[in-house]
């Protein structure tokens, strides 16, 4: 698609001088009671033309970002939600609460628009959000073995909200994570919203006051980039995630068994039953495992394959290609509706979740109902367990430096 200036008349008219609406820009500003005296229907007209300019009080001052009260929090704070739009069609709705993405539409190849998410239509029913849909994860997106870790000698301890095969782990932040809390919004600029929380030093377990800040971005070249930064002020461990469900054929009853899914990794990290990495990285080649090429997810999802038994399914972190910076991890591509997704990123692996715990029982945007494997995850994200497995890259974060991590979202069809 090619993009093109358009200009408002109003704005237009607003942008130029009285002079330059009375007798052009050659005309000296002294002979306009003159041209006045002579065309008094001037007059009218330039006061109207000026009276346009002025905005009315509340309008906002950014055309391509709405916003608007979604709900009251149950101690009566507003929930403010943003709704971001590009010439391309492509809208993305965010909101204070968990710093969620509530909805992403984009066209399809023959150019009809569809939301790609799983959700809710209310607040209420985000506040019931039990999925992390949509959520910005964290302190510590993914799961922390036992709930505990050591750092500098402290043994800290966990809610530990998660059991897969019975066995307890800290999942996501804890009982009341980021997905959970009510952050600060603004617009930022013509194309971005930005959301501020500070994490009390003791919160949900994690020493230190973080202060953290996600800003979404929704670009003209069809990029939807999400972004974390945090600074604490005393040693603690990170990992935020974003946790949106995607589902790129825009039906939500439909399984995502046939998207094709390409990872830009040659290995993963095994998990015990309790889905605690072992510490192994293994190559992925001659396994179900094996996403390096363009493969339908649901062609060997059903492998007797430890890994695959253990997940039921995908749920699993695989290691990115080294590199520098923000580079592709990962594509999806819906072959019904002709969407792709492509998904880059600055960090060192992917989740893959292939919605194998989706069974029916939450129910959604339009009161659908969400069954089994229809959507999927792609978390760019540390090293799950990181701060119990010295062997991972480090996951700690001190006084002085910066939390980063970048998540683009490109979206296309064909």
């Amino acid at each position: 698609m090619t993009f093109r200036d358009k200009v408002n008349p109003a704005e237009s008219l607003c942008a130029r001088s009285a002079s330059e609406l009375v007798l052009g820009t050659d005309r000296k500003i002294n002979e306009i009671p003159m041209r006045m005296k002579q065309f008094p229907w001037i007059i009218s007209a330039l006061a109207i033309g000026l009276a346009s300019c002025q905005k009315p009080s509340g309008m906002s001052q950014n055309p391509t970002i709405k916003q608007e009260i979604f709900g009251k929090m149950p101690d009566g704070r507003e929930v403010k939600l943003f709704t971001l739009t590009n010439a391309n069609g492509l809208k993305a709705r965010v909101m204070e609460y968990g710093a969620i993405l509530v909805s992403m539409e984009t066209p399809d190849r023959t150019g009809k628009s569809a939301d790609l998410t799983h959700g809710y239509d209310t607040l209420e029913g985000w506040l019931g959000n039990t999925s992390y849909f949509g959520s910005s994860v964290g302190r510590f997106g993914n799961r922390i073995k036992d709930g505990k870790f050591t750092l500098d000698g402290k043994a800290h301890t966990l809610a530990t909200n998660n059991k897969p095969g019975g066995i307890p782990c800290a999942l996501h932040g804890g009982t009341k994570g980021f997905d959970k809390v009510l952050w600060s919004g603004k617009a930022i600029a013509n194309h971005a919203v930005e959301f501020t929380y500070v994490s009390k030093d003791g919160e949900e377990g994690y020493p230190g006051n973080l202060t953290v800040k996600v800003t979404y971005t929704l670009t003209e070249a069809n990029e939807l980039k999400w972004e974390a930064q945090a600074t604490t002020d005393a040693p603690t461990v990170l990992n935020i995630v974003h946790h949106s469900y995607w589902n790129l054929s825009g039906d939500p009853t439909t399984s995502i068994n046939d998207h094709e899914l390409q990872l830009v990794a040659p290995t993963y990290l095994p998990t015990d039953a309790g889905l605690i990495p072992t510490g192994v990285l293994a190559p992925v080649v001659g396994t179900p495992m094996d996403f390096t090429k363009s493969t339908a997810i649901g062609a060997r999802v059903g492998t007797d394959f430890e890994a695959l038994v253990f997940g039921g399914g995908y749920d699993h972190c695989w290691v990115l290609e080294k590199g520098q910076g923000v580079r592709l991890a990962a594509r999806l591509k819906d072959p019904k509706s002709g969407r792709v997704m492509e998904i880059s990123t600055n960090q060192p692996a992917i989740q893959f979740y292939g919605g194998n715990f989706l069974d029916g029982t939450a129910t959604g945007k339009k009161a659908v109902p969400y069954a089994h494997r229809t959507a999927l995850c792609l978390e760019t994200e540390g090293f799950p367990d990181a701060p119990n497995q010295p062997a991972f890259p480090t996951a700690v974060l001190r006084p002085g430096e910066t939390y980063h991590h970048v998540m683009i979202h490109k979206f296309s069809a064909e």
